[in-house]
């Protein structure tokens, strides 16, 4: 009697998912990545060695569509190779949720969408996935989108406690942002694409010793896009004010990349960022460097992670001019960007002098190969050649060798689809 329930559930199920035309798919990745690093996001001691490790993410995504409803359920593991032992029964860092939301669709025009869910937009400076760390970027939060034809406009929000407390906490956030609030718009005119953004950040500091008191801080400007024949343009502009931690906020940031396609197969482009940041002789107590808050920094900047990569906040800004050559053959990609790195604000050495701006060139080289549609594997090498400036500023040696190399491959195979 159990078994033929069993078979009957199962047959009333596949009988719903065809009459409410419900899709459902399952699919997967894995992705380990060995990497050495030898002055990895800052210049290497004398007294440092290199280090080498094996890090993997393994993640289960799964869809669920029907006319008005969109879900998404995605888990992960996160480890190191040998962080836990053979014979463990405890997982390290377990299985975490990456995406678990649900979206309705009210129309064609509107939609909301509910819970841990990535937040992506544009070339992702602001707000993005941060897909190359293995762990991610997602966000609790609500999303309204109104989207007519051309036309996007999405508005976020999002309110954070550390648990569920009885009464006000003392304890302020560290890692976490105490509420966001985001509009975000989107239009096209013929072949040049337009965004505007403006998000504000609240994050709770300790004002006193029992007295918690949340900093407001606004993000806003625009991101410009540009694609004709060969050409390739884009332009960001975006702006910061409010408050941080008791402090004035006053900073900015600009960024533009120009490529050409030389050929089908070979694209060469310029690029420049400016981000703004603070004098080491300036008094004020303003807040004057541009934080890039949830963006993918490590796509920018240089692959070595030097700057704004859970470091080089509230310093002397940075100025990055670079090199981007891509070339395609069959199933390889190459890259290679060198980057010129230089401080638009005043460096003081040990007795106050200041210094040269110039903080280094990094050199980033990349190769791809795609195995099959759902393998690919990647490697690259990177190395920094830093300046006394820059060891002024990140501590280490300039003199020592500092690179970094990474080999990853992806496994993103689809398990099944229900339709």
């Amino acid at each position: 009697m159990k078994t033929l329930k069993n078979i009957s559930l199962s047959v009333l199920g596949m009988m719903s998912l065809t009459t409410f035309a419900q899709e459902f798919d399952a699919s997967l990745q894995l992705r380990p990545r060995y990497e050495y690093r030898n002055g990895f996001k800052s210049l290497i001691k004398d007294s440092e060695d290199a280090t080498s490790f094996i890090s993997q993410r393994s993640r289960l995504n799964l869809n669920y569509k029907q006319e008005k409803l969109k879900a998404k359920l995605s888990l992960q593991n996160i480890r190191t190779w040998g962080d836990a032992a053979t014979t463990t029964t405890v997982d390290k860092n377990g299985v975490a949720v990456f995406e678990a939301w649900a979206q309705y669709d009210f129309d064609a025009k509107w939609s909301a969408r509910l819970g841990r869910q990535v937040l992506s937009y544009d070339n992702q400076r602001i707000l993005g996935e941060i897909d190359w760390a293995q762990q991610g970027q997602s966000h609790d939060a609500a999303v309204i989108s109104f989207h007519p034809i051309n036309h996007q406009l999405d508005l976020g929000f999002a309110l954070n406690a550390d648990a569920e407390n009885l009464v006000a906490p003392i304890t302020p956030y560290t890692t976490n942002y105490k509420s966001l609030q985001y509009a975000w718009y989107h239009t096209q005119f013929s072949k040049l694409n337009m965004s505007l953004l403006f998000m504000n950040t609240g994050y709770e500091f300790a004002k006193t010793l029992t007295d918690l008191e949340v900093d407001y801080k606004q993000t806003f400007g625009t991101y410009l896009s540009y694609k004709e024949n060969k050409w390739d343009v884009n332009l960001g502009l975006y702006g910061q004010s409010g408050k941080s931690g008791n402090q004035d906020v006053n900073a900015f940031y600009a960024g533009a990349n120009l490529a050409y396609a030389i050929t089908g197969k070979f694209k060469a482009g310029l690029g420049y960022e400016f981000l703004s940041g603070k004098d080491q002789d300036d008094t004020s107590t303003d807040f004057k460097s541009f934080t890039p808050l949830f963006g993918t920094n490590h796509g920018f900047n240089g692959f070595m992670d030097y700057f704004y990569v859970g470091n080089h906040q509230n310093n002397v800004g940075l100025s990055d001019a670079f090199l981007k050559l891509n070339y395609t053959q069959n199933k390889w990609q190459f890259s290679l960007t060198p980057h010129l790195f230089s401080a638009p604000n005043t460096v003081l050495d040990a007795a106050n002098a200041k210094m040269d701006s110039y903080l280094g060139t990094e050199i980033d080289f990349t190769a791809g190969y795609a195995l099959q549609k759902d393998i690919m594997a990647k490697a690259g090498y990177s190395q920094m050649f830093g300046s006394n400036t820059l060891e002024r500023l990140k501590g280490g040696d300039a003199s020592n060798t500092n690179n970094w190399v990474w080999v990853m491959v992806s496994f993103s195979p689809k398990l099944f689809t229900i339709k």
